[in-house]
Formats: structure tokens, C-alpha cells, sequence
């Protein structure tokens, strides 16, 4: 197994997305050694930057380092899904009522075009749809005008990311059967006069997916 070269020599970020990019395809499976030796040279970076990379990672919640046994990537457990999702609903609930008052109607135009290209996208599959599913919350975070808000969904934007990629692999039909609908009727909610609907279905948005991810790590256990 080899990763592509770093494009930026020495860099830490670089490296740090090299290795992202690997998790979320499934190159490094949750519970993966990360090995900084190996992964300097697939990346033909020095270890120091690896080091640093792997650092950066860790902050975002995506690798989890100890004293004499490494650095590996997080598993995805039921208790990590509850934190991850709980956390999240009550962001996504924030940012949207915050953007019900201050998207501008580019921030809306963005909304619907996110939602038109998902609609166009469908048959192409639950990954490639799931980076237009982020895109949609990041436009909605950036609407809000809340930038402690906004650095608040980024510290846990990559695990949502790993774990709705978990969960489109056990049950991509439910997802692909959601995506849209729910997509767009929160885009029509913001740009509303229902703020008690707009923050229930925010919310509900984030826990059915919740539950879909448990249900298949319940699966999985017995």
C-alpha cells in the first residue's frame, strides 16, 4: 500500500490532508496503526511533518495517539456516534436559526444550488454525494455570520464526515432516499417564518442519521 507524494515538501498540512483523504476512503479503516516512519516515506515527507500532520488530526478528532502505542485512527463506537451526533444537533440547530435571520440571498442562492446538484447527482452514489451533503452545512454555518460558530462545527466536521461515511456504507439506499428531500426542505425552512419547525427538523435531520449508524453498529454486535 503507498499514498500519492505529498505535492508540498516538509509540509504539515499537506501531509495532514494526504492522510484525511486516506481515511475517508477507507485506505486507513478506523482502528488503523498510523505508523509516522511508514507514512514519511509513502509521503516522501520528513517525519517531523508527518509528526506534525498526525497533530493536526488529532484535533480534529480523527486519530487518537497514546503514550507507547501510537497513533491510530479513532474507532467508530456507539458512544463516539452519540457524542459526535448530539454535539452536532445542537450545532446544526444554532446555525440554522442564526442563518434564519441574517443569509443574505446569495447565501440562499448557494443553498438551492447545493440542493439542485445533489438532485442531478443521485445516481452517482452515497461518497461522492456526501461531499455536497458537507457543503450544504458549511454553506449554512457561513450563513449564519457566526464565526466562534463556525470554528465550533470545524472541530467536528471530519468526524461527521468519517461516520456518515459509515453509515452510507451500511445503508446507502436509506441515505440516498433522505439526501435530497431533507436537504431541501431545510433550505426552504431558512428562508421561512417558522423558527420552532426550522429548529425540530435541524435537529431531526441530524438524529435519523444517528440512529441509522447505531442500528447498524447494533447490527453488527450480535
Amino acid at each position: 500500500m503507498s499514498l500519492p507524494r505529498a505535492a508540498r515538501r516538509g509540509l504539515a498540512e499537506e501531509s495532514a490532508d494526504r492522510i484525511r483523504d486516506a481515511i475517508f476512503d477507507g485506505t486507513f479503516p478506523p482502528g488503523t496503526p498510523l505508523r509516522e516512519v511508514d507514512l514519511a516515506r509513502d509521503l516522501d515527507v520528513s517525519r517531523g511533518s508527518v509528526r506534525e500532520g498526525l497533530a493536526l488530526l488529532e484535533r480534529e478528532g480523527l486519530v487518537h495517539s497514546a503514550w507507547h502505542r501510537g497513533t491510530t485512527v479513532i474507532d467508530v463506537t456507539p458512544r463516539d456516534v452519540e457524542e459526535v451526533y448530539t454535539v452536532r444537533a445542537a450545532l446544526d440547530r444554532l446555525a440554522a436559526l442564526t442563518a434564519l435571520t441574517t443569509a443574505s440571498p446569495d447565501d440562499l442562492a448557494a443553498l438551492d444550488d447545493i440542493v439542485t446538484a445533489m438532485a442531478a447527482d443521485i445516481d452517482r452514489g452515497g461518497p461522492h454525494l456526501l461531499a455536497l451533503d458537507i457543503a450544504f452545512h458549511d454553506a449554512v454555518y457561513a450563513a449564519s455570520g457566526n464565526s466562534r460558530l463556525v470554528q465550533a462545527w470545524q472541530a467536528v466536521r471530519s468526524q461527521v464526515c468519517l461516520f456518515q461515511l459509515r453509515r452510507i456504507a451500511a445503508a446507502p439506499e436509506d441515505y440516498l432516499a433522505r439526501l435530497v428531500a431533507e436537504h431541501r426542505e431545510l433550505a426552504a425552512l431558512i428562508r421561512g417564518e417558522e423558527p420552532e419547525l426550522l429548529a425540530r427538523t435541524a435537529e431531526e435531520h441530524v438524529h435519523s442519521a444517528r440512529r441509522a449508524l447505531l442500528a447498524h453498529l447494533a447490527g453488527e454486535n450480535h
